[in-house]
């Protein structure tokens, strides 16, 4: 039975960091995403290992990268100013610039207004 193609957990091949093929990752490490779902954060620590796969949209293959468990971090609880901050931000994305109008969802950055202006509706006075 062959190894799989990117499975180095030394680092040899990979400029000295351990690599692992997708799905085959030892218990101890995780992504971002990952420790952020478990209320962690990665606190500072260099990037222990990556994940590497092929990909059909590029050559060149994808990588994630991985942060040991044991040295993260609780992730730091959110302060009464920054949640205003936060949920002022997200209402100024809702607000179209052509109309003005709240459109209850965040408006996408590639059209720039909401669904009524995009589409050429008139808006009913």
């Amino acid at each position: 039975m062959s190894r799989p193609r990117f499975w180095d957990p030394d680092g040899v091949r990979h400029g000295g960091t351990p690599t692992f093929p997708w799905r085959m990752v030892p218990e101890g490490f995780a992504t971002r995403r990952q420790l952020r779902a478990q209320g962690l954060r990665p606190g500072g620590q260099e990037i222990a290992a990556q994940i590497l796969w092929s990909s059909r949209k590029s050559r060149q293959p994808r990588a994630a990268y991985l942060y040991r468990v044991e040295l993260a971090k609780p992730v730091r609880p959110m302060t009464k100013c920054k949640a205003e901050a936060l949920a002022k931000a997200n209402q100024a994305k809702r607000i179209c610039p052509e109309c003005g109008r709240d459109a209850g969802h965040v408006i996408p950055k590639q059209f720039g207004a909401c669904g009524h202006c995009t589409a050429g509706y008139t808006r009913a006075a």
